[in-house]
């Protein structure tokens, strides 16, 4: 799946020779990144953009259990070069291809161990590699990101009591961005990766990280209130308990004095820094994928991407039937109607359909016959995923995915993992591999961002690690999710795909919202709801209103049945971070583009000259000119593109707009 073509240099160090060289540079392909990598007494790196320090100097190292601290007085034994020009042939992903190039420059040094730098276009990464002879612990990182000046950052934090680091290592990992100056940090909160930081010339620098398959995730943290942010990593679990509201978390009771227990040969994650001249060009990031282990499957074919009809957000709420609507197979059996009528490929039973506080996926509640309703579906062309708790699917896995692979379904929701140590990453990647051994796809829920797992293992095929829709079940007024959903685009979304859960059909202004957990709705326009499904990226992308609802606004859901979901070729076309965001899409012929704005009423003249020559027509839903009183108004029209593909499109506050272009 990938054509590699490489330029080596290889320098050889006779081991009786000092090595002189101290400082080593690395530049991107195209000449604007640079990175000074110093090794004297540690080894530590910066990053520059053209004549502008976006990184300053920032130390690395692995501290062991046995004292050893790979990165202390470093001796450098040899040096290997490369250059790398060639591209991916992506598989269920936001492009078809994905080009490939960087400069790398491995530091091998005395003890074991190399680090590997790499320069893109766009961003800088580094990661530990060690060659030992024997299994170490690791007892820290020290993973640096040092700023010359007091940048304003956007950061979320862990959602959970943050009076100690300990308390916050479990969380769900979805929370609200907050604005702020590095300075005004609290010290003892723990910020979730990724994160923006405004640098010079309103440069934006993303730190995240990307391969992460058996190795605690990275929060991080400005423990002194200075221009330093530094990587944390939750302790490796020392007792476990099954417990939480409905025994579907599993509850570290007290950890080891470490983080990671590593092989003797172990490649480390990456560690990145995104670069961006302009804001919108986070939004079409390839970093992370690139970054990740390559595929491992011979064969994806039964891996099938679409979209889903979800029950749990809609509570069930269907009306204007014989029968009571709730989880019984009388329920699912129209939710199936609805998927098949709608061309829609999926549904899911969410939580509810196996027993209560059991932890058992074996024990399925009486008012639903499971083989039956795998049969109805399969007779309309729909399939069927399983929601499971964490502690219930954990429990036997390999009893799990046989039992439900033989029967039919095509893949689990995995919800309450709500962790990221070592042995929550370690499951996640053993899960991927063991799915795709039953050919199921799985959607991790209530975890944390991806890393790169999607392309490694192209069945995984959603995360979420979002604060998403459902938040809007229970979210007080004062929570700002459409200043959100223009966020996340710039920092959440660079990580890989989202399992936001869009789609809402009752739609409220910023006056008129209002949490109601059985009859939920969206902040913002209708239209910002449809170019959600353009935008956000999500290859298992939920309808989360319910199937009574949708029929009743055909027009809106048939366009949206019609969106896919992976895409053959993206292009962030504008935006600024926290304000709006503009993405176009293209799935086979046609082009799909979708934008959001804030609170902030918007004009957009979009440059759609990416669609080259010859005459186009656009089918387009926009906010109404109601749409700031009433947020479910929009206006449906086709129109001719003009001949110099610019177009102004109006966005009412929190509002959006998306269209659908085809060529005469």
């Amino acid at each position: 799946m990938i054509k590699s073509h490489f330029v080596t240099i290889l320098l050889l160090l006779s081991s009786s020779i000092a090595f002189s060289q101290k400082t080593f540079k690395l530049i991107s392909p195209d000449g604007n990144l640079k990175s000074e990598i110093v090794v004297d007494k540690t080894i530590a790196y910066s990053v520059f953009h053209k004549d502008d320090v976006v990184l300053a100097k920032s130390a690395l190292s692995l501290k062991l259990t046995d004292g050893r601290v790979l990165g202390a007085e470093p001796a450098v034994v040899k040096v290997a070069k490369r250059t790398v020009n060639t591209q991916i042939n992506a598989l269920i992903y936001k492009k078809k291809i994905v080009i490939d190039n960087f400069n790398e420059i491995t530091l091998s040094f005395k003890g074991g161990f190399n680090v590997i730098f790499r320069a893109y276009n766009d961003g800088v990464a580094y990661r530990f590699q060690t060659d030992m002879k024997s299994p170490f612990e690791v007892e820290n990182e020290q993973a640096e990101f040092n700023f010359n000046n007091d940048y304003t950052v956007y950061a979320a934090f862990a959602n959970a009591n943050h009076n100690s680091f300990e308390s916050q290592f479990a969380n769900s990992h979805e929370n609200l961005y907050e604005h702020f100056k590095l300075s005004e940090w609290n010290k003892q909160r723990l910020a979730l990766s990724p994160l923006v930081v405004e640098s010079a010339k309103g440069i934006k620098v993303c730190v995240l990280e990307a391969d992460l398959l058996n190795y605690p995730g990275m929060y991080l943290n400005n423990r002194d209130g200075s221009n330093s942010l530094k990587g944390v990593f939750a302790p490796y679990p020392k007792e476990l308990k099954k417990g939480g509201g409905a025994m579907h978390h599993e509850i570290v009771q007290s950890r080891e004095q470490y983080i990671a227990k590593c092989n003797a040969k172990t490649v480390f994650p990456w560690r990145v820094v995104a670069v961006a001249e302009n804001d919108y060009e986070l939004a079409n990031s390839d970093l992370v994928y690139k970054l990740a282990t390559p595929t491992q499957l011979q064969d994806i074919s039964w891996v099938k991407p679409g979209k889903v009809a979800w029950d749990w957000w809609n509570d069930w709420n269907i009306y204007g039937v014989d029968f009571e609507s709730g989880i019984n197979t009388a329920t699912y059996k129209y939710y199936i109607d609805f998927a098949s009528a709608q061309g829609i490929a999926y549904v899911i039973l969410d939580e509810g359909w196996a027993v209560a506080r059991k932890a058992d996926l074996f024990q399925v509640v009486p008012e639903i016959n499971l083989p039956e309703l795998v049969a109805y579906a399969k007779s309309k062309n729909v399939s069927l995923i399983l929601w499971a708790g964490y502690n219930s699917f954990n429990a036997d896995p390999e009893k799990v995915c046989k039992h439900y692979s033989e029967m039919g379904i095509k893949g689990f929701k995995i919800d309450f993992m709500d962790r990221d140590d070592q042995l929550m990453v370690d499951f996640q990647h053993r899960t991927a591999k063991l799915a795709a051994q039953y050919h199921l796809m799985i959607d991790f829920h209530g975890t944390f961002k991806p890393t790169g797992l999607q392309r490694t293992y192209p069945n995984v095929i959603n995360f979420e690690g979002v604060y998403g829709l459902e938040q809007m079940k229970w979210a007080p007024t004062t929570v700002d999710h459409v200043t959100y959903d223009v966020t996340i685009p710039y920092i959440r979304m660079v990580a890989g795909p989202m399992d936001y859960t869009q789609g809402a059909m009752r739609n409220a202004t910023k006056n008129n919202y209002r949490p109601v957990w059985n009859e939920a709705m969206s902040q913002g326009t209708r239209c910002r709801q449809l170019a959600q499904y353009v935008v956000f990226e999500s290859p298992l992308n939920m309808l989360c209103d319910n199937p009574t609802n949708y029929m009743a606004e055909q027009e809106c859901t048939k366009f949206i049945a019609g969106i896919p979901t992976v895409w053959d070729e993206t292009i962030a076309l504008n935006g600024e971070i926290a304000k709006y965001i503009t993405i176009a899409r293209r799935k086979d012929q046609s082009w799909y583009v979708g934008s959001m704005t804030n609170w902030d009423g918007r004009t957009l003249n979009l440059d759609l000259s990416f669609l080259g020559e010859g005459r186009f027509k656009a089918e387009i839903f926009k906010d109404g000119v109601n749409a700031n009183r009433v947020a479910r108004d929009y206006k449906k029209q086709t129109i001719d593109i003009p001949a110099d593909k610019k177009l102004d499109i109006n966005m009412a506050s929190g509002g959006g707009f998306v269209m659908k272009i085809d060529k005469y």
